[in-house]
């Protein structure tokens, strides 16, 4: 995970929290490609960025600037971190995934709920922090409207994941409002990236389905071929994080806000990866417990309010999507021969 902050516009701190899934791993996996991404040299120079986790950094990442360790759940540890290092800006991307929480409530009650609120949001506020908290397709239940679902509507999630996150975007708007706490949070749909192996979330067979197309020309996939969920390429949600949490305040007419860049099922999906591995067998063998999870998940996002209000704009599509992930993972033959 990260924790950034800002003394002011030209000067940069930033400090990660350990973060799971897509949008973390491209953050510690492929510190390279992500600085490149975020432009976060030019823009806030190399040693202004800190990243941390729980775990022994890569080689790759421990020597690409600042890496710290910090355990969400250790609120000491984490108020010493912000005051050594002036921090200013706070992205906090610890979580358990959707299916994974199910297996594990009592740690995703733990990691999700106290590590966010009795830790992260005490001290953003009383450092005056600017605090981004990432949400999810999962903060959205079966009573949601799901085709497409706007900003602001019923929610009613029924994965702890969910439920976390409903919670973390109520609790970072009451602190705004309370205590002029400056909380940013992005909705996110299915994030698909090269950079990480699928982490237990519902919509990782989006990722998976690559991995297996290359290394077997087989992908057996536990959703049902006509389940439609958002997606979004790792790009694009880097870029929406940051372009966030630069918007102007008095831009932002909401605390939270969905994003999205395309919607698409797993036989579409297929469909396109089979344009660059034709041989590719799919089948399906359906997992009750993330199907449920994703019939009651939106089909489409409405993220219009962040496209009027900070001129959130999406680069990829889902062709551009799998010619860039197998372009990352080593296909770049299969490319040539689709083209």
């Amino acid at each position: 995970p990260s924790i950034p902050g800002t003394l002011s516009p030209s000067w940069w701190k930033s400090c990660p929290v350990p973060c799971p899934g897509a949008a973390g791993s491209h953050r510690t996996r492929r510190g390279d490609r992500a600085d490149r991404v975020l432009g976060s040299e030019k823009r806030f120079g190399k040693n202004n960025v800190i990243l941390s986790d729980i775990r022994k950094p890569a080689d790759n990442v421990f020597y690409s600037g600042p890496f710290i360790f910090a355990d969400i759940l250790d609120y000491k540890n984490l108020r010493e971190i912000v005051v050594n290092n002036r921090i200013t800006w706070l992205f906090h991307y610890s979580a358990l995934l959707s299916a994974v929480g199910e297996a594990n409530v009592p740690l995703a009650r733990a990691v999700n709920i106290t590590g966010m609120l009795h830790n992260v949001l005490d001290i953003a506020a009383e450092h005056n922090l600017r605090l981004f908290v990432p949400s999810t397709i999962g903060a959205f239940g079966p009573t949601s409207p799901r085709d497409p679902t706007p900003d602001l509507c019923i929610q009613r999630p029924r994965t702890i994941y969910g439920v976390s996150k409903v919670h973390a975007e109520l609790m970072g708007e009451y602190y705004h409002y309370r205590y002029g706490l400056d909380f940013r949070c992005l909705r996110y749909p299915g994030i698909i990236s090269a950079d990480s192996q699928p982490g237990g979330g519902t919509t990782d067979y989006a990722v998976q389905i690559f991995h297996d197309a290359i290394k077997t020309g087989k992908f057996k996939c536990y959703l049902r071929p006509d389940t439609r969920l958002p997606m979004m390429y790792i790009d694009d949600c880097l870029k929406a994080t940051l372009e966030i949490m630069e918007a102007p305040a008095e831009a932002l007419t909401m605390r939270t806000y969905n994003i999205s860049a395309m919607s698409f099922t797993p036989e579409e999906l297929a469909q396109e990866v089979q344009k660059y591995v034709p041989e590719l067998e799919m089948s399906y063998n359906v997992d009750q417990v993330r199907q449920a999870i994703a019939d009651s998940w939106p089909m489409n996002f409405d993220d219009s309010n962040a496209r009027r209000d900070w001129g959130w704009k999406h680069d990829y599509d889902l062709a551009e999507l799998v010619t860039t992930m197998f372009s990352y993972l080593g296909s770049d033959s299969r490319i040539a021969q689709a083209n």
